[in-house]
């Protein structure tokens, strides 16, 4: 409870049985890994720590989820704990929301979808999600990845390879890491990752479950933050040189 000076007995008496306690919020953003979620949660002063150290595995065993990979698997949303709540309910709480959005988005999916679980759907949307900020070009990702998927075609997308490179990556992603085959590199593997690679957000996932339609199987950074779609090699390729090679 907060308790101003100068409050009256009555009124404090009142806010005890009221149960009107202080709520501390908490915000889980999109696109942060498992990891980053947690060192946030860690410099939470109001929570109470009892995770610390705690592997990945342990901390899915503790929020009653033993054997499920952890990535992707919270909400991103600002959430509100009374102090001393533990790192535990935290986790709990976030991972419930997912599991309910998730499986409501899934029901109303668009038909057709070339994904056969709501998992594979969450590892698509935290793909989109990595690809672009831009909420109005996620359904437009969304489609190229949908077309690609269809038309087994390699994802050849950026932020998988990255996040299968781990601590390896130095912030910059050249041609060596593309060919560097690892289990998230989607230039040597077909399909998707074997998990997401990131915590998506609602518009993430429903641009997952209902893509734009159209023709474009490419795209490209423009530099502004947004992309330039193609539907052929030859288109995206005068994009590349229009908008990348230029920036060299």
């Amino acid at each position: 409870y907060r308790i101003e000076p100068g409050t009256r007995p009555g009124d404090l008496l009142q806010r005890l049985v009221d149960g009107k306690v202080l709520l501390h919020p908490l915000t889980i953003v999109e696109g942060w890994t498992f990891a980053q979620m947690r060192a946030y949660l860690a410099r939470q002063p109001f929570l109470r720590h009892t995770l610390e150290g705690a592997s990945p595995e342990v901390v899915m065993q503790r929020i009653g989820r033993p054997g499920i990979h952890p990535e992707g698997r919270f909400l991103p949303d600002t959430y509100h704990f009374p102090r001393g709540t533990s790192d535990v309910e935290c986790l709990k709480r976030a991972y419930a929301a997912m599991e309910s959005f998730l499986a409501e988005a899934w029901a109303e999916r668009d038909p057709g979808l070339p994904l056969e679980t709501p998992y594979e759907a969450l590892i698509l949307a935290s793909i989109i999600e990595k690809e672009t900020a831009v909420p109005e070009e996620r359904p437009l990702i969304a489609g190229v990845f949908v077309r690609r998927l269809q038309r087994g075609m390699r994802l050849q997308t950026d932020p998988t390879v990255i996040y299968g490179l781990g601590e390896a990556f130095d912030g910059n992603i050249r041609y060596r890491d593309l060919r560097r085959d690892t289990p998230y590199n989607t230039y040597t593997r077909k399909g998707l990752p074997p998990t997401p690679i990131a915590l998506p957000g609602r518009e993430a996932i429903l641009a997952a479950l209902h893509p734009a339609p159209g023709d474009a199987l490419y795209f490209v950074a423009r530099g502004d933050g947004t992309h330039e779609f193609s539907a052929t090699l030859d288109a995206h390729n005068r994009a590349v040189r229009k908008y990348q090679l230029k920036r060299r």
